[in-house]
């Protein structure tokens, strides 16, 4: 009876501890985080006054020793460059015009959460919405970026003849006006541009028309055309183009310099930009420039679709220049873009002088000038950039400015042999892995994804639409200067549809296009990329390549289906389905094809066959050049 009583009591009180326990996990935890209301501060029915001032005032109560979370009641609030903080910033990939007009700017701010609360901001005409310099552990969520009056225009085709084109705008939307027979895109005489060059939209599907990618929309000398006003709105535009739009499409009609980011992270590491949609920015969607650790989750650079808009969130809408650590880019959306949807990649660099440990360099691109370049203990490659060889390393021993374009870096060591004036120099400490998954890569002006990293890198899950190259592996050091040899890539599971490559644009050789810019290229030359895996994907081929690939030691496509698409008309110079130029150890093999593939051949160029094994059951017919 006691032992009896005993266990009972053993029971209960193990029972009450227990729920206790439970109690306490399950009650709020005491926080140190600072909760900053912006309504609190005014920012409410602001209807279109600048908001910037209230929010500034805001960010000075920020206490940095502790985290904070500054909210927005939801709602719509507008920004003006006059009333912008101006800052000058060297922006990667864009033109350099400083100081920038910057809206909210957060420098040096430490474990900060900006809640939007599906709040839209919007902005008018050149302003960089956000900017992070100098940050850690920031996310910046739920939140709409847009503009009153975007900076690209988009007109919809009324009537077409062989004579004229007539088109209608919404003026209050994109305000322009006609002199000497010219559109000039602004609101004011001091702000007008011309109108520089036009994409088709698909009325229907949104999708850029096939075939005419940069100069095929309106064709040779469209420039020369003479526009005339109809009604307000309405404008012919007299002149006997080569290609004529269908009625009822859109053409989106480009103005703007690219000047500013949509988002711009500089200096930071531990970034996350999570459920934001940018339905316009003025250049780049979202820039990243020697950050670490960046995250994109949910975030859509799409076009307004309330606002009828067929063009989408800015140039890029991620570059991801000279960073490092892990770049994920996952759940997130492209479309109606103006340039790729995703590039990473670094900075090569031109060696002008060499002295000992000392080398003077320059940027040589005018859109990726006044960076710091290096620093000290950063490793680098010596690259002979006629065979784009690297020849050996090295390690910064310092870095200095001589002006935006040149700096002199001191070496560790002296340079290796063979390396001169006229080569190139990465830097290889600056470049980050990358996992880019389940995301929508809808149709947009250029390419898909662009990457050229040593890093590792994951491309899994998504769904291509782009009208040029799905994916693109460049790399050079004497065109762009974007550099980053991959050593790691798999590309596995991603669907690739008949939209892929349906117009001509730089470097799309193929649905996937690797395409490094090599001056000189033989059959002795090594091999610039390494170890890419194509697999388990689906692509739709439409036309004849799917695969291009040069200067590659180890590239495999295995267990992929290949459907054929009759829905466009083939239109591409290169008539084989797997291009290798100067490749090493290639695999084809356990692929399915369905329905009349063009081509269903190989061409190996610089390339003996020997490097190539597949399996004969594919009947593939293979060309050595």
């Amino acid at each position: 009876m006691k032992k009896s009583l005993f266990i009972s009591i053993l029971i209960f009180c193990v029972v009450s501890v227990s729920e206790f326990s439970q109690a306490a996990i399950s009650q709020p935890q005491k926080t140190d985080t600072v909760y900053i209301y912006l309504k609190d501060f005014g920012l409410v029915k602001t209807r279109e006054r600048d908001c910037t001032e209230i929010i500034n005032t805001a960010l000075i109560t920020v206490d940095d020793t502790k985290p904070a979370k500054i909210i927005f009641n939801r709602g719509e609030y507008h920004f003006y460059p006059e009333f912008s903080n101006k800052r000058p910033y060297y922006e990667s990939n864009t033109t350099d015009i400083n100081p920038r007009n910057c809206a909210l700017v957060f420098e040096n701010r430490n474990n900060l959460v900006i809640e939007g609360n599906g709040s839209t901001l919007v902005f008018h005409e050149q302003m960089q919405p956000f900017t992070f310099d100098g940050c850690s552990n920031i996310v910046l969520k739920n939140i709409n970026i847009d503009w009153k009056q975007p900076q690209i225009a988009q007109a919809r085709v009324i009537s077409v003849d062989d004579r004229k084109i007539r088109i209608s705008m919404d003026v209050k939307e994109f305000p322009f006006r006609i002199e000497d027979g010219k559109i000039l895109f602004g609101t004011s005489k001091d702000n007008l541009q011309t109108w520089k060059s036009t994409m088709e939209f698909d009325a229907a599907e949104r999708f850029v028309v096939p075939q005419t990618g940069d100069n095929g929309c309106l064709g040779k000398d469209w420039g020369n055309y003479q526009a005339e006003n109809i009604l307000p709105g309405i404008v012919d535009l007299k002149f006997p183009f080569l290609r004529k739009p269908a009625v009822g499409n859109y053409l989106v009609m480009r103005f703007a310099e690219r000047i500013h980011s949509g988002i711009f992270i500089q200096n930071s590491k531990n970034i996350r930009i999570q459920n934001v949609n940018l339905y316009h920015a003025t250049g780049l969607g979202a820039l990243a420039q020697y950050s670490e650790n960046i995250t994109f989750n949910g975030y859509r650079a799409i076009p307004n679709k309330a606002k009828n808009r067929y063009f989408g969130g800015g140039d890029d809408g991620i570059q991801i220049s000279n960073c490092r650590g892990l770049i994920t880019i996952e759940n997130c959306e492209f479309a109606g873009l103006m340039d790729d949807p995703v590039n990473v990649h670094g900075t090569s660099v031109k060696v002008l002088e060499v002295a000992g440990k000392q080398l003077k360099c320059k940027f040589m691109h005018h859109q990726s000038i006044g960076m710091t370049w290096g620093h000290a203990g950063d490793k680098i490659g010596f690259i002979e950039n006629s065979s784009m060889q690297t020849i050996s390393t090295g390690e910064i021993a310092g870095f200095k400015t001589i002006d935006k374009e040149t700096f002199m870096l001191t070496l560790k060591t002296p340079v290796p042999s063979g390396f001169e004036p006229g080569d190139a120099l990465e830097n290889l400490t600056w470049s980050p892995d990358l996992k880019v998954a389940n995301n929508r890569f809808g149709s947009c002006r250029a390419r898909g994804l662009l990457v050229s990293t040593p890093g590792k890198v994951v491309i899994e899950n998504n769904i291509f639409e782009s009208s040029g190259s799905a994916i693109l592996i460049c790399g050079d050091a004497n065109y762009w200067y974007e550099s980053g040899a991959v050593t790691d890539v798999l590309i596995q599971n991603n669907t690739f549809t008949d939209l892929c490559n349906t117009s001509s644009y730089q470097f799309c050789e193929g649905i996937i296009s690797v395409y490094p810019e090599i001056p000189e290229m033989n059959a002795k030359s090594g091999q610039f990329h390494r170890n890419i895996t194509i697999t388990g994907n689906t692509f739709h081929p439409f036309d004849y390549p799917v695969l291009f690939a040069k200067s590659v030691d180890g590239i495999t496509f295995t267990h992929n289906k290949l459907i054929k698409s009759n829905r466009f008309e083939p239109y591409h110079n290169r008539k084989y389905t797997f291009t290798f130029e100067g490749c090493k150890n290639i695999g084809i093999e356990n692929n399915i094809f369905e329905g009349e593939i063009l081509g269903k051949n190989v061409l190996l160029k610089h390339t003996p066959a020997l490097e190539l094994k597949y399996s004969t059951d594919q009947n593939l017919t293979v060309k050595v050049d």
